[in-house]
């Protein structure tokens, strides 16, 4: 069996920072994707796909993501349910990241485009799991070196 899904669209609003009470790092956002085709009118459609990342790329999507910036995602499909406060139970369809790629950088004026990615580790039994709490929060901006390679530590390597 295969659950895997990759997209690429525009943020519709700053990601969203919470922490587990656990102290995990947890980020929202949802991703505006153009559809292939356009509606009757000749407008394009877009869907807007719920995202959530976990732990140290919780915290890289929160710091350098916005509003409008082109962003590619890879991850699963994920569908949890809910008891609402009036009793009703609710579904909620979302894709859980452990890739997400900055497609442009964020000075655009300039006319040079980055690329950077993040990644994130999930345990096996998949929700919020434990996180590295020994890892160093690194808040550089990964777009600061204008395309010239990026140092990375191998803490921040899945392999």
């Amino acid at each position: 069996m295969l659950n895997r899904v990759i997209l690429i669209g525009r943020l519709t609003k700053d990601p969203e920072l919470r922490y587990t009470p656990s102290g995990v790092a947890v980020t929202q956002f949802t991703l505006a994707v153009d559809r292939p085709f356009t509606a009757q009118g000749g407008e394009r459609e877009a869907d807007f796909i719920p995202v959530v990342t976990w732990r140290q790329l919780a915290e890289t999507c929160a710091n350098y993501l916005r509003k409008g910036r082109l962003t590619a995602v890879e991850g699963r499909i994920q569908v949890r349910n809910y008891e609402n406060n009036e009793g009703k139970r609710v579904y909620v369809t979302e894709v859980i990241a452990d890739n997400v790629r900055f497609l442009e950088s964020p000075n655009r004026e300039g006319g040079s485009s980055g690329n950077s990615s993040a990644t994130r580790e999930e345990p096996a039994s998949g929700g919020e799991g434990r996180g590295n709490s020994s890892r160093k929060n690194n808040n550089q901006d990964p777009f600061s070196d204008d395309g010239k390679p990026i140092d990375i530590s191998d803490d921040d390597l899945p392999f």
